[in-house]
């Protein structure tokens, strides 16, 4: 069952993400760079939703003690990500003309998903909005076997304690790269390459995603207790976010780039958690077009930057300059490409995994396409 609040949070996300994008093809002009400013938060609220959405199929099983099928899990995944992912990748191969950057990485990188951790970004940014795809990858393969480890001997504190450690961690870690690269100062976009794109950076997003599933699966009636607030929760996540917004004022200065990532995740994990249940104002509102957009949004993530750079080529003298009418014209044809990588890739598979679940295993019973 889809529900419209998540529906337009991931609608929210991927706009956000391609206004941040639109710098590749001269932006939405100086009125209007407030509005693309932090695109960038559009990535983490995806990983807020990942890690919410996967995290209840893992752990709803769980918490009833029934056994973790790791086989049909991974292939739902494989199903869900590979196919649209590994057709844009041929085309990047197979068309030089398709990269919006001259250098790429080896194929081999994005195949295995490491294109992450061991990029260099000045020479090859073709296709690194990938790096996103990597840590979800990550996440997807380590997180079923830690959630069945923990579970052989279930204890709330082993959960709230992991927790905490990963929070602290991350923000230890990003301190001490952040302080180590600032005086070293070496000749690369040491930011993107060593903080902003490696998994071990990136958890804190996934990490409250997860916290809202195991709320849901493991404390059901402090789940509707705060449900019967849901407004009140939208609201402080906003607030949240505001804040998280101050913080990151310096998108790469100490003070975002140590507490300032779980402070964000924070505020998205409240809108995520107004949003999974129809109690809230995003939860009942049915925003035109934000369910549709939600669906090819994974296709279009993979295809937006592309499309800029095609249409781009073909009349960038005409568009330039033209600021939000560019964007609109780069916007329709991102959608474009989305919808056919969509339709044509990503659709018949997910109809061949459902029909094979249906076959194999009985009702699949995944929200919102996760």
């Amino acid at each position: 069952m889809r529900m419209p609040g998540l529906d337009l949070l991931r609608a929210i996300a991927i706009a956000w993400v391609m206004l941040f994008h639109s710098f590749l093809v001269g932006g939405l002009g100086p009125d209007w760079a407030w509005l693309s400013r932090y695109g960038w938060m559009g990535v983490d609220l995806f990983f807020v939703l990942s890690g919410f959405l996967i995290g209840g199929q893992v752990l709803a099983p769980l918490a009833r003690g029934e056994r973790l099928a790791f086989g049909d899990f991974y292939l739902r995944r494989a199903f869900r990500i590979l196919p649209a992912f590994l057709a844009v990748l041929a085309i990047y191969l197979l068309w030089p003309g398709f990269h919006e950057a001259p250098g790429m990485e080896p194929w081999w990188k994005f195949a295995t998903f490491t294109m992450n951790l061991s990029i260099d970004y000045g020479r090859n940014a073709a296709f690194s909005h990938a790096w996103s795809l990597c840590v979800e990858e990550h996440f997807y393969l380590l997180f079923p076997l830690l959630a069945w480890a923990l579970m052989r001997k279930p204890a709330g504190w082993r959960f709230v304690t992991l927790g905490v450690l990963l929070v602290l961690g991350g923000i230890l870690l990003r301190s001490a790269i952040w302080l180590h690269f600032t005086e070293a100062d070496p000749d690369r976009n040491w930011f993107v390459e060593e903080l902003y794109y490696p998994t071990w950076c990136r958890l804190d997003g996934l990490l409250a995603g997860v916290a809202l599933a195991a709320l849901r699966q493991f404390r059901p009636t402090l789940w509707e207790r705060g449900q019967a607030h849901a407004n009140g929760v939208l609201v402080l996540g906003l607030g949240v976010l505001a804040l998280a917004i101050w913080l990151f004022r310096d998108r790469v200065g100490l003070l975002g780039n140590s507490v300032g990532w779980p402070v964000l995740a924070l505020g998205l994990a409240l809108l995520v958690f107004a949003g999974a249940e129809r109690r809230s104002l995003i939860g009942r509102w049915r925003v035109p077009g934000a369910a549709w957009l939600a669906a090819v949004s994974y296709s279009l993530y993979l295809m937006h930057k592309q499309m800029y750079h095609l249409l781009e080529s073909a009349y960038g003298p005409q568009l330039q300059d033209k600021g939000v009418l560019a964007f609109v014209a780069y916007g329709v044809a991102a959608l474009a490409g989305g919808a056919l990588l969509h339709y044509a890739v990503e659709r018949p598979f997910l109809r061949l995994r459902e029909r094979w679940h249906r076959r194999n295993l009985g009702p699949a019973g995944v929200p919102q396409q996760a």
